[in-house]
């Protein structure tokens, strides 16, 4: 890790929705993958690739995420909490964190399963010099349908039968130079598509990391919810390092 980045902020307040009635009674960050929960498996990784301080956006059910994480010591970490009063999407909140942001950090979803080399990406961003760099991941999407192409008149213009597309997805990890701030409002909901929009409208270039060849698994979605018990299962060293 380089040394100017040592700081991660973790975003955990989020209902889950996707993964009812489970997160009825869990916070997501808290589904267990294996004998860990998603949120105990980050943080480990975070420290073993030079992080010492983490700090974790909380909302709903934050009194168990606390209670269950701790201060962090179990894990080599400072771990300090905040709490939205009400949601505030994916970049909202770091105006709570705002006095104890450094000039880099790293940003990451609760809810993430990945093999991704943290350093690696922190080395990117800091040589690139840019406002955010974002982990990207490939994405094989097949449509088990037909899909019809039309012209402003109704009339049928193409065809294509079960067709497969290749998309380059957010991973959820960033990292950012403090200066986002400058694009986010204060104290407003604010998504990362809305940051994202907001940055190439004002020309702030945005930089990649790519990890097609690693794992990566958004646990959010039930399908990669379920996966990510068997890979993590089966492939738990290539995870959780040492």
């Amino acid at each position: 890790m380089t040394a100017a980045l040592r700081t991660a902020v973790l975003l955990a307040g989020g209902l889950g929705s996707r993964l009812g009635p489970l997160t009825a009674v869990i916070p997501k960050p808290l589904v267990p993958i294996g004998r860990e929960s998603i949120a105990e498996i980050l943080l480990t990784q975070l420290a073993s690739h030079g992080i010492d301080r983490v700090l974790v956006s909380t909302g709903y059910l934050a009194h168990l995420i606390e209670a269950v994480l701790g201060d962090g010591s179990r894990f080599g970490l400072d771990l300090q909490y905040c709490r939205e009063e009400r949601p505030l999407g994916t970049v909202g909140p770091l105006w709570l964190l705002a006095d104890r942001l450094p000039d880099v950090f790293l940003l990451l979803n609760g809810d993430v399963l990945t093999d991704l080399d943290f350093s690696a990406l922190a080395q990117a961003h800091a040589n690139s010099g840019r406002t955010l760099t974002v982990a990207t991941y490939p994405r094989h999407v097949k449509v088990d349908l037909g899909v019809l192409e039309r012209g402003p008149d109704g009339v049928v213009t193409g065809f294509r039968e079960k067709p497969e597309y290749d998309f380059l997805v957010s991973m959820g990890v960033y990292a950012m130079h403090k200066r986002v701030l400058d694009h986010i409002p204060q104290g407003e909901a604010f998504g990362f598509d809305q940051l994202m929009h907001t940055m190439l409208a004002k020309g702030d270039p945005i930089g990649t990391f790519d990890w097609g060849h690693g794992r990566w698994l958004d646990i959010g979605r039930p399908d990669d919810f379920a996966r990510a018990q068997e890979l993590f299962g089966a492939e738990r060293g290539a995870f959780l390092r040492g």
